[in-house]
């Protein structure tokens, strides 16, 4: 269970998320964008956790087999998130942003796509932006694989997977509760958060895609190895 807690820290760190929340702060009505945002967000995050857990993991064909794909597919989530680590560690989006940014010089900045999607204004265009960006990571299916192995009756289940998408989307749900009872105050506070994990977010993002590999990783080779 204490797996599946930091494997929610781990999953709400998210940089796409928080540019979002940014930007929809700053256009008008920005409490019906981030509801229509967290709606849909919810929508495709506990249906993938309740699809997976419940219509997947408990058929009869996925039970059969169970014992010998879940080594399988620890290590294989487990060297996605090691990827990660390296691929952060290395500097190597770095280079890719440097070489767009070359590509970009001399052109004015213009917005990105979800950034013009979201400067609409409208609570279904965020809806939709929410699910697309929502899609389910490594974290959460990890959390999922070991949620599935604690064997927990369904409301169990149930609680655990509706406490992990609180956990997930933290940094959206607290700005909407701020903005709701201090508009002005969340704002600032929001922005200066982002501009803190800007400076350690690549750090955290390090450690924890390095840690949850490892851990993954290892699992499943003793789940071959017994």
């Amino acid at each position: 269970m204490g797996n599946i807690f930091l494997l929610s820290l781990v999953a709400a760190a998210n940089a796409s998320l928080l540019a979002a929340v940014t930007v929809m702060l700053f256009l008008p009505s920005p409490k019906r964008l981030l509801l229509g945002f967290l709606l849909g967000a919810l929508l495709i995050s506990l249906t993938t956790g309740f699809v997976i857990v419940f219509a997947v993991h408990n058929s009869s064909a996925t039970s059969t087999a169970q014992n010998s794909l879940s080594p399988s597919m620890d290590i294989t989530l487990g060297l996605i998130a090691l990827l990660v680590a390296y691929v952060l560690h290395g500097g190597h989006d770095k280079r890719l942003k440097g070489r767009r940014k070359k590509k970009q010089e001399g052109a004015e900045k213009s917005p990105s796509k979800v950034e013009q999607l979201l400067g609409r204004g409208s609570a279904r265009v965020t809806f939709a932006v929410g699910v697309v960006l929502t899609l389910p990571g490594v974290a959460y299916l990890a959390a999922l694989r070991e949620l599935d192995n604690l064997n927990y009756g369904t409301v169990p289940t149930v609680l655990v997977i509706l406490g992990f998408n609180v956990m997930l989307l933290l940094l959206l749900e607290v700005p909407l509760l701020g903005y709701a009872l201090a508009p002005e105050t969340t704002v600032v506070e929001v922005q200066r958060f982002r501009a803190w994990l800007s400076r350690s977010g690549r750090r955290m993002a390090i450690i924890g895609a390095a840690g949850i590999g490892v851990l993954l990783v290892a699992r499943g080779v003793i789940g071959f190895l017994t």
